[in-house]
């Protein structure tokens, strides 16, 4: 594979992991569902969930609650092209969030993030040359439950 395509295959993916949380963070958390393929995955082993299909994957991610706020930071993000059509990547996040949030503009107290842990991404490119998730795999070593802003003041 030619340096510069591999370049912007692995850019390419890199965008999509930040899209990714962008969208659950700052925009539609269904539009999610569009950086997916049609058959593309969501799982989460530890917690036995797995999310199958573009229309699931929507509903899914509609489904977090309206007043959640919440910010990821993502790093580390290590991707490999693996053919002209494939890629693969793991990427770290850590996730701060309440539940409860009035949507105002006062900040809310900082707490420790309620989540540290990776994803495990694999890509496909589609014949219009534009990279999409195909299976995303959470790996979640430090978790814990989402706190509600009554209960930080």
């Amino acid at each position: 594979m030619d340096p510069i395509d591999r370049l912007l295959a692995e850019r390419a993916c890199e965008h999509l992991i930040i899209g990714f949380v962008h969208r659950l963070d700052l925009g539609e958390p269904g539009s999610v569902a569009e950086l997916f393929t049609e058959d593309g995955s969501w799982e989460w082993p530890a917690g036995d969930r797995l999310v199958k299909g573009r229309n699931a994957l929507r509903r899914y991610f509609a489904s977090r609650p309206a007043d959640r706020l919440s910010r990821r930071l993502m790093s580390n993000i290590l991707v490999t092209v693996t053919s002209p059509d494939t890629a693969t990547a793991t990427s770290y996040f850590t996730t701060y969030r309440i539940d409860g949030h009035d949507g105002g503009t006062t900040p809310v107290p900082s707490g420790p993030p309620v989540q540290v842990g990776h994803y495990e991404d694999v890509f496909h490119r589609r014949p219009d040359g534009t990279w999409l998730l195909s299976a995303r795999v959470l790996h979640l070593p430090f978790g814990g439950p989402t706190p509600h802003a009554s209960s930080i003041a």
